[in-house]
């Protein structure tokens, strides 16, 4: 499979930041052995995510995409990368290394683009020049999502006139949705032009909000992710992120129920912030029907049409 190939049935991940021990900021070239890891839990496309990378991070990642899968590949399907960042608020910086975060420069995106392997680019729309970059890549084919930021509801309104059409997990690393400051999160519920990403661990975002979210939003607009790391699949301890030293902790507690919070691991810096999850997507399907209480194949919507439909993919 190769990233111009259509894309068959089964779930779609939309932020992936490696699995199976592979961090894929870090390594690029290990999308193939983290897309054969996804295979085992119903994904059949992906975009393989890197973490306020360096532009010469993502140059070689365009180019390991570039090059294709090795023979007899049979994991999922890479469809173009997911740059997450750099040109993030480091207000909202949350698990990127502040270090590494940069001011919004149209000339440093001129080129990217679907065709040279870049579907999404998370950035911050408040940040001077943001609209301008997001306008830049919008012209060139790719998704521009709003995430790691401390938008207003205005900015952020002014970011989906300018073309910004998702918002990167929801709630999370952004201005908090307040009854009279909606911000980030209010502006992005409310537009039915954006389709709304959300990790639904029960840790992330609490299942009752997820049920909140999904019932103001609808079945429409409402996009899972897992923003799964290289911890995904492995025994708990520490990993790695991005060159961040994560503990992937089994001490989360909470009792399984339609709105409870089920027991589960989380991913966290030293300091207490969340990091990614290991969260599978076949299990993030089965969270969101339980929060949310409805059938499997409807909540199977947000991590197989949605999603498509957000990349054009029918």
């Amino acid at each position: 499979m190769t990233p111009s190939q259509p894309l068959a049935g089964g779930y779609v991940d939309l932020q992936v930041n490696g699995a199976a021990g592979h961090d894929l900021t870090e390594d690029p070239a290990a999308v193939w052995a983290v897309g054969a890891a996804l295979a085992r839990y119903g994904v059949t496309a992906f975009l393989p995510t890197l973490v306020s990378p360096g532009f010469e991070v993502v140059d070689l990642a365009m180019s390991v995409l570039a090059a294709g899968p090795p023979a007899g590949y049979a994991g999922a399907t890479a469809l173009g990368w997911h740059i997450e960042g750099p040109f993030l608020s480091p207000a909202r910086a949350g698990a990127h290394d502040p270090a590494t975060l940069r001011k919004p420069d149209v000339g440093a995106v001129r080129d990217w683009s679907p065709a040279v392997g870049v579907r999404i680019v998370t950035l911050a729309p408040e940040l001077p020049a943001a609209l301008d970059v997001a306008e830049r890549l919008v012209g060139n084919g790719v998704v521009v999502s709003a995430g790691h930021s401390a938008a207003t509801f205005d900015q952020a309104r002014a970011g989906f006139d300018a073309g910004i059409r998702a918002v990167t997990h929801l709630f999370n690393a952004m201005s908090p949705l307040d009854h009279r400051d909606p911000g980030l999160p209010g502006a992005a519920m409310v537009d039915p032009r954006v389709t709304i990403g959300l990790i639904p661990d029960g840790i992330h975002v609490h299942p009752a909000m997820v049920r909140i979210v999904r019932a103001a939003v609808g079945a429409e607009r409402l996009a899972i992710v897992t923003d799964a790391i290289a911890a995904l699949g492995m025994p708990p301890g520490r990993h790695r992120l991005a060159g961040r030293e994560v503990e992937v902790r089994t001490d989360e507690t909470g009792e399984r129920g339609a709105l409870d919070a089920p027991r589960g691991a989380s991913a966290r810096l030293p300091d207490g912030t969340l990091a990614g999850s290991v969260l599978a997507m076949d299990q993030a399907v089965r969270n969101l029907a339980a929060f949310c209480e409805v059938e499997p194949a409807r909540a199977a919507l947000a991590a197989t049409a949605v999603p498509r439909a957000l990349l054009g993919l029918g």
